[in-house]
């Protein structure tokens, strides 16, 4: 006769054999279904900056909220393209929940390049691991952002101070690149909560009894506004699945 413990591990195991296999794999297709999603929502997530697909030579409406972008040119003195249009960017980092496989720390016999050189990381688990194409793929976790920004976070953690305007003119978005962190205006934290609270219960990623606490905590602070709410709807529809901590 199974223990309750047992139980739970078998029907954990159930769960995500069927989540494994119904679930979307491919992120170029989560951000073109991303782009219809936000169709009458064009609007960044940390600086509300106002954006638009169609203009090629720069979407992002930089008066709507004051961007000033921190490089305007490359090194090599070209245009910076990326803070001239909008990326997906993963609200968790792609590393943060990819080093929990072995093909990201270790790499994979299957993850050979022509040339024989043995690669791991992203490009490892996206050529052989199921599960994390389907968690790189959840539109949960991905937001509209200015390129620029998204290439600074790189894979920081949230500081969780509230940021300040100046970095990036009158965006409220702080890169603290010696200490690897991240901090963010206050209005979004309850997003922020509900995303990392969701990733642990879906794909039981770990999170601290620390982080557990704090991100309950902002949960219940810092409620879902309408859109939060009408994005999980249209993420269901096209996923399959909702975020159930957005109420």
């Amino acid at each position: 006769m199974l223990i309750p413990n047992q139980m739970k591990k078998i029907l954990l195991l159930l769960f995500l054999s069927t989540l494994l296999f119904s679930a979307n794999e491919s992120f170029l297709k989560s951000k073109k279904e991303l782009r219809k999603i936000y169709r009458d929502h064009q609007t960044t997530i940390y600086c509300e900056c106002k954006y638009n697909y169609k203009d090629k030579k720069n979407m992002i409406d930089r008066k709507s909220c004051g961007y000033k972008p921190r490089n305007e040119r490359t090194k090599k003195g070209k245009v910076n393209q990326r803070a001239r249009r909008i990326e997906w960017e993963h609200l968790i980092p792609a590393e943060n929940f990819g080093r929990q496989f072995s093909c990201w720390r270790e790499g994979d016999p299957k993850c050979v390049s022509s040339k024989g050189k043995k690669y791991k990381g992203r490009k490892c688990c996206t050529k052989v691991n199921k599960k994390y194409k389907i968690m790189q793929a959840d539109m949960h976790n991905l937001f509209p952002a200015v390129g620029e920004l998204n290439a600074d976070r790189k894979n920081f953690k949230f500081d969780f101070e509230l940021a300040q305007a100046k970095q990036y003119g009158e965006c409220q978005f702080n890169v603290l690149f010696k200490q690897k962190r991240t901090r963010v205006r206050e209005e979004i934290r309850g997003i922020i909560a509900r995303d990392y609270l969701y990733f642990n219960k879906q794909y039981d990623m770990k999170l601290s009894k620390q982080e557990l606490n704090k991100y309950n905590a902002w949960n219940k602070l810092y409620p879902a506004d309408e859109w939060e709410i009408e994005r999980n709807k249209r993420i269901a529809k096209k996923q399959g699945n909702y975020n159930e901590f957005i109420k």
